[in-house]
């Protein structure tokens, strides 16, 4: 270890190394917003919800399609054969439709892949596929359902699948729908609905439940709620260095909020529908036993965040550290950084909003930052962030 080779190190000039070791200072100021771009990936996208890339493999980027099929782009060239089709299995579009791709840890010894979307009931069902004998293909024999979930309306049905540094499946789902969480859901601990799910999957169908899960020895609490008091948790990620989880859930009719968990702190309560964001939902709230947001905007600013990545590239050293987000009704591209318990250095970024509805952002294998432009019929588009200057 570093800290074993001398006792005369200081601890000023111990932590410079260790954060050059790690390629991940924080405390370079990040470039003016003239000296940041998007450059296009690829177009000709039909609907594009996310985009990822399995561990280590740097040359190909996915692309999920909300109407159902998952492209590949390799070296910024769409593939013109399809990964997967899955458009005969699901409804679309609205909130529906193919919502979710992640690749296992072990992707590249496993070829195992999982996909969430709404079947032809609207119900979503998370399903295990398999990668065949040809890399750019996977077999749609494959499919394995690992769980589902009855959806009493057409929205708020989440959808984003995300593995954590514990190596668990995360599932986020919304409250159910309709307005205002009609049923209960997001408080009511015995469904799954309006939570962050954690399971443990793998080569066997179906999954386990982690012996760690904060719920699992609660009478009348479902054992894979990881948290609750999710209204949409349209998309969420970890941080690769720290494991801190960001989770952007889309508001009511008045905030947005970006929730901040600390790696491996479960069983909190996010207050949706007794709070939304920073303010009381019901009347007389009271926030006792709550976890407030780590940021909240009202709809003055927006109507619908998209949760983003924490930077950790090497292409733009002086971004590391800063949370991305979005709001897909008024196109911005935001950020934070999350120190000391707050959300600061807060920063517009107009050169990377994409001109357009922002349907997710990505992150490849590297750990640098995409976002995707939504649009139908081919005018979705993907796009990177590079500088333009050193």
């Amino acid at each position: 270890m570093i800290a074993a080779r001398s006792a005369r190190v200081s601890v000023a000039a111990l932590a410079a190394i260790v954060a050059l070791v790690a390629g991940c200072s924080d405390t370079a100021e990040p470039p003016a917003d003239a000296t940041l771009a998007l450059a296009l990936v690829t177009g000709g996208l039909d609907r594009p919800i996310f985009v990822t890339a399995p561990p280590g493999d740097t040359g190909r980027l996915f692309i999920a399609e909300q109407t159902g099929r998952i492209r590949i782009a390799r070296h910024d060239s769409l593939l013109a054969a399809v990964f997967l089709d899955l458009t005969s299995l699901i409804t679309c579009c609205g909130e529906r439709g193919l919502l979710g791709l992640a690749f296992h840890p072990q992707y590249a010894s496993n070829g195992f892949f999982y996909v969430n979307y709404t079947d032809a009931a609207g119900d979503t069902r998370v399903v295990r596929y398999h990668v065949s004998a040809n890399p750019d293909s996977a077999d749609p024999a494959s499919a394995s359902l690992v769980l589902s979930q009855a959806q009493p309306f057409s929205n708020h049905n989440g959808g984003m699948l995300a593995f954590g540094p514990d190596g668990y499946l995360y599932i986020g789902l919304g409250d159910g729908g309709s307005g205002g969480d009609p049923q209960g859901n997001g408080q009511n601990p015995a469904t799954w609905l309006g939570k962050m799910l954690r399971i443990s999957v793998g080569a066997a169908a179906g999954y386990s439940v982690p012996g760690n899960n904060p719920f699992i020895a609660q009478a009348g609490t479902r054992p894979e709620i990881w948290s609750l008091g999710l209204r949409n948790p349209w998309r969420y990620s970890f941080d690769r260095l720290t494991g801190e989880l960001y989770i952007g859930d889309v508001g009511q009719g008045q905030r947005e909020e970006v929730d901040v968990e600390p790696a491996g702190s479960g069983g909190r309560n996010y207050g949706w529908n007794v709070m939304e964001g920073d303010i009381c939902f019901q009347s007389g709230c009271s926030g006792a036993g709550l976890t407030p947001p780590a940021h909240s905007y009202s709809h003055a600013d927006g109507c619908s965040v998209n949760g983003g990545y924490v930077y950790r590239g090497t292409r733009i050293p002086a971004l590391r550290g800063h949370y991305f987000y979005a709001d897909y009704c008024d196109g911005w591209v935001r950020s934070f950084r999350w120190s000391g318990g707050a959300a600061t250095d807060h920063r517009d970024w107009p050169a990377l909003a994409p001109g357009g509805a922002i349907s997710s952002f990505g992150e490849d294998a590297a750990g640098e930052l995409y976002v995707v432009r939504y649009g139908a019929a081919g005018a979705g588009e993907i796009h990177r962030f590079i500088a333009t200057s050193p």
